[in-house]
């Protein structure tokens, strides 16, 4: 068995190594559920704390949201410093760059 790293010392190194936008430690202590931001920023974690491994467990889906969106879903499941880790992000489909107009105008309000 991995020897466990405190709680507090995986929540340290995982804020230096990512920006997620939750922890929480699971009642039984042996587990932790993480939210991310993005799915790049999920990815970008797992390669980060070398976890983006062939037989790492995860579920990707696309599917409509409960506000009736689509969106792209990861789930992640690696053990980390002998914490059991449940990680998850959502990415919206139907987000459109700005249009150039718009992008031209924020770019005056920002220079002026």
């Amino acid at each position: 068995m991995t020897d466990r790293k405190s709680h507090r010392a995986v929540m340290a190194e995982l804020l230096l190594l990512a920006a997620p936008t939750s922890i929480r430690v699971h009642s039984d202590g042996s587990s932790m559920a993480i939210t991310f931001g993005s799915v790049g920023e999920l990815r970008a974690w797992l390669d980060a704390a070398g976890l983006n491994a062939p037989n790492l467990l995860t579920a990707e889906r696309e599917r409509v949201n409960n506000d009736g969106r689509p969106v792209r879903s990861l789930n992640a499941y690696p053990t980390w410093h002998g914490w059991e880790i449940y990680a998850d992000a959502t990415d919206y489909l139907d987000v459109s760059p700005l249009d150039t107009a718009t992008a031209d105008a924020l770019a005056a309000v920002a220079v002026g």
